[in-house]
């Protein structure tokens, strides 16, 4: 990748996000989404499969995935998601560059990130405020999107007073927006953020970043940390002490004092080191690579223990992701006996029970059940039911059983019963064991 080129690469990757995190609600397969975690339906769509709350197992194994993936991403390149992916980057850069700089020009340029606006023009910094307020409710609204389907957000919004925990939940996290990036800015990255915290075990001699190197720059900074000068005086040392690595940086750093928790690589100071050293036709002091790979002048080594564990891990839980979403049900049964276990007729031994049914297909569909054992007979319902897409019913189940056994003791007989679709019994269908208690005599 050719380093000048990193800012513009870093906006393209910006929009796509952008672009793909807001249109992506609203792609759905016959009300199927991508990604939806409901809680209103109490549903998990996923990948345009649905899955109801009952089949949350399913979520454990995409945490784990996503936490790995970001793991596994900082160990080969730092803090790359944190320079190339978060919101709160993207948010920022869209503020303070696009809207300050380029549009409302509050700002001289986008190469200094140190000074602060130019003073007075309150009219266009209430400006940038307001237009900053509408992108943070529409930020706000899109992040609902995927707990509130947009075919169910814009129907609810148009009743407010009967949705005022939906209406809350998009002020709050407006004003936390609006907070985040007006005020907080760059301290959430270094503060607030935990993954600044624990970034820095993940790293290793091989994990690639922006380093500046000491080697033909020249020292700037002592071991301890202090400055020793902004130039260094070396006769070979080829560092100028421009500092345009420093003034660009937007978590207010210099890159030369070493690896800091501050650094988001999101390669700035890259950028701002291969304009100034190309104009003494020179190689960047600062680079994207790895210490090993400085030291060495050798290329970044991505292939090593740590990433071929990480790789074995990640093949594991997408492997089992895959799987365990291939054991969806199109149906759901829950069986509990009531508080009478038995009748006893004449001729015959009654068993009741509960049945907790629920169609989680997208169509409707008349639902049965039938027992392994055929000497036990259902005697209520006598009829399949209709159950509509989604919808729960409780069905009051007896069994009865001819009085052909002679115990001295409570008997408890092992039964399957297998619930389906009368429609298609061979793909939707269910099997739970259960038990038939036949009394003593």
């Amino acid at each position: 990748m050719n380093p000048s080129s990193y800012a513009k690469k870093r906006y393209i990757v910006f929009f796509i996000i952008t672009v793909v995190v807001f249109f992506m609600p609203f792609i759905n397969i016959e009300n199927k989404h991508i990604f939806l975690l409901s809680f209103d339906k109490k549903q998990l769509h996923l990948f345009f499969t649905v899955f109801d709350m009952q089949e949350l197992y399913l979520m454990p194994f995409i945490l784990i995935f996503f936490f790995l993936s970001i793991f596994f991403m900082t160990t080969l390149g730092g803090r790359v998601w944190c320079g190339w992916a978060c919101p709160q980057t993207i948010f920022r850069v869209l503020y303070r560059d696009l809207i300050q700089t380029k549009l409302l020009k509050i700002r001289k340029n986008i190469s200094n990130k140190q000074s602060a606006p130019k003073s007075g023009l309150i009219g266009k910094k209430s400006l940038a405020v307001l237009i900053w307020s509408l992108l943070s409710l529409l930020a706000a609204s899109n992040f609902m999107w995927y707990f509130v389907p947009p075919e169910d957000f814009f129907n609810y919004i148009k009743t407010p007073s009967e949705h005022l925990v939906l209406l809350g939940f998009i002020a709050g996290i407006t004003i936390f927006l609006i907070y985040n990036v007006l005020i907080l800015k760059e301290d959430f990255c270094i503060h607030v953020c935990p993954y600044a915290r624990v970034q820095s075990v993940m790293y290793d001699e091989d994990t690639i970043q922006s380093i500046y190197d000491e080697q033909r720059g020249g020292i700037i900074f002592d071991e301890s940390g202090k400055k020793l000068h902004s130039k260094p005086t070396g006769e070979e040392d080829e560092c100028t002490g421009c500092e345009a690595c420093v003034r660009i940086c937007p978590t207010h750093i210099d890159i030369r004092k070493g690896m800091q928790l501050e650094c988001i690589n999101c390669l700035e100071c890259v950028d701002a080191c291969v304009k100034v050293m190309n104009k003494l036709n020179k190689k960047t002091l600062i680079s994207w690579t790895s210490p090993n790979a400085i030291v060495s002048k050798k290329s970044v080594n991505f292939i090593r223990p740590r990433t071929i564990g990480y790789v074995v891990v990640l093949t594991i839980a997408l492997s089992l992701l895959v799987f365990m979403s291939g054991k969806k049900e199109h149906m759901l049964l829950n069986i509990n006996r009531t508080t009478q276990l038995y009748k006893i007729k004449d001729d015959s031994i009654e068993n009741l029970y509960t049945f907790l049914f629920q169609n989680t297909d997208n169509r409707d569909h008349y639902f049965y059940f039938e027992i392994d054992d055929k000497s036990i007979e259902i005697k209520q319902p006598k009829e399949p039911f209709l159950l509509e897409a989604g919808v729960k019913s409780k069905k009051i189940v007896i069994l009865t059983k001819k009085r052909d056994l002679k115990t001295e003791e409570d008997l408890s007989i092992p039964i399957t019963i297998k619930a389906f679709a009368t429609d298609n019994k061979d793909e939707i269908f269910v099997t739970r064991d259960a038990s038939f208690v036949y009394p003593g005599e």
